[in-house]
C-alpha cells in the first residue's frame, strides 16, 4: 500500500463525492446569509418571522401595495369583532379605513410560533399588541392571530387569517 501516492489521491475523491452524495440536500441548498447547517425548521422560523415583519411594517407605515401583495387574491380574514373579509382588496380597503394613520401593530415577543404544512406552506400563530396612534402610541389592544401561507416557488402568501380574542392589555 502506498502512502501519499496516486492511489491516495483517488480514494480521497471517492469519499470525498460518497460525502457529498450522502448530505442532506438542505445544507447544498443554503442560502446567502443562511448557515449550510441550519435545520429546515429553523429555517422556515427564520423565514416566517421575516414575513410578519414585513407585512406588519407595510401595515403601519400604510403602505398599502406592498401590503396587498403578501395576501392572496382569494384571501379569507376572519376577526372577531370585525367579521369575514373574503378578498384581498377587501382587506387593503379595511386597512386604510381602519388602521391607517390610527393604530401601530407590535408582535408580543416570544409568542410567535411556526409549524409547517406539508406540501403547502405554514401555520403562523402568536399574539400581538395594537397601540392607539391618537394616545401618543399608548398599546391598548391585545389579540391572538393565525395565518396560513401559501408557499409557491420563491414566494409566500396568506389564504387565511384569523385574528381573535381581542382584549385590553395589560397595563405596561
Amino acid at each position: 500500500m502506498s502512502h501519499g501516492g496516486r492511489g491516495d489521491l483517488h480514494i480521497w475523491t471517492v469519499c470525498g463525492l460518497l460525502l457529498a452524495l450522502a448530505a442532506p440536500s438542505g445544507v447544498a441548498a443554503a442560502r446567502p446569509g443562511q448557515s449550510p447547517t441550519e435545520t429546515a425548521p429553523a429555517r422556515l422560523d427564520r423565514e416566517m418571522a421575516a414575513l410578519d415583519t414585513e407585512v406588519f411594517d407595510a401595515y403601519n407605515r400604510c403602505d398599502l401595495d406592498t401590503f396587498a401583495a403578501f395576501f392572496a387574491p382569494d384571501v379569507e380574514f376572519y376577526h372577531d369583532e370585525g367579521g369575514v373579509t373574503w378578498t384581498r382588496q377587501a382587506v387593503v380597503d379595511a386597512t386604510r379605513k381602519n388602521i391607517c394613520g390610527k393604530v401601530r401593530r407590535e408582535l408580543v415577543s416570544g409568542t410567535l410560533h411556526v409549524s409547517p404544512v406539508k406540501d403547502y406552506g405554514a401555520i403562523v400563530a402568536g399574539e400581538h399588541r395594537f397601540c392607539e396612534l391618537s394616545a401618543g402610541g399608548k398599546c391598548e389592544g391585545l389579540a391572538n392571530f393565525v395565518t396560513v401561507w401559501r408557499h409557491t416557488g420563491d414566494s409566500w402568501v396568506m389564504t387565511r387569517v384569523l385574528s381573535f380574542g381581542h382584549r385590553p392589555s395589560p397595563p405596561q
